[in-house]
């Protein structure tokens, strides 16, 4: 393996320095944002979900009924479920909000985001942090490996007190029963690596009524704000 330039070394460290504001601007700007949006729910999903898919349609359904009950919608601002998570919200006239992140392949944001708050991103860690600190609940669709990747973040940052106890929905009980039979099989039961009550920070329904019910239920007793702590 060829060693690194001097040089080539020196430019990095420069590049990082001018970097650190741009990651700052990122910040800033989503805070400064999101914080007008009012109470969230987040739903994740696949991109490449299609619109007559049965986990599209019940996206739709699921962000209609929450819009209703009071909350606006976030999501990643693509297509698939993301696109159906703002489907919803528009259909009832709700807050429609997409955090859209650029890529290589140039996937565009949907047509349903309220256009005053669609936010672009370079940086997949800051839209992390708005997708997690301003949801109220989160509701985790049928997914690949983003998917998987922000449910586990989600998960472990509720387990390690990062974020405060918020309801955790899983969509797709077919879809979700390998892996969480695995979790419960092998990573409890056989390793040890998780104790039985992380089991129950998440719901597993195929039921839109009964995502509605879980979060309402849940703040009937806790307020609505900010959950991530910074």
């Amino acid at each position: 393996m060829n060693k690194p330039k001097k040089k080539d070394w020196a430019e990095f460290k420069a590049e990082s320095s001018w970097r650190m504001f741009k990651i700052m601007s990122e910040f800033v700007d989503g805070f400064e944002r999101m914080e007008q949006f009012g109470p969230c729910v987040s739903i994740f999903g696949s991109a490449r979900t299609k619109p007559d898919n049965v986990h599209y349609k019940l996206a739709v359904e699921i962000a209609e009924k929450l819009t209703k009950a009071g909350f606006g919608i976030i999501t990643g601002g693509g297509p698939g479920i993301m696109e159906a998570g703002n489907r919803g919200a528009r259909n009832a006239k709700g807050r429609s909000v997409g955090l859209h992140i650029e890529l290589g392949t140039e996937q565009d944001w949907n047509d349903y985001i309220d256009p005053e708050k669609l936010l672009i991103f370079k940086y997949f860690f800051a839209r992390k942090v708005m997708f997690i600190r301003y949801a109220q609940a989160f509701v985790f669709m049928p997914g690949g490996f983003g998917t998987m990747d922000e449910m586990f973040e989600v998960l472990t940052l509720i387990q390690t007190d990062k974020v405060d106890r918020v309801p955790v929905v899983f969509i797709g009980k077919d879809y979700w029963k390998g892996l969480l039979a695995w979790v419960k099989e092998t990573m409890l039961a056989q390793e040890k690596y998780i104790s039985p009550e992380d089991l129950d920070l998440f719901e597993v329904t195929d039921d839109p009524n009964r995502v509605v019910k879980i979060i309402n239920n849940f703040y009937k007793k806790q307020s609505l704000k900010p959950k991530m702590r910074l």
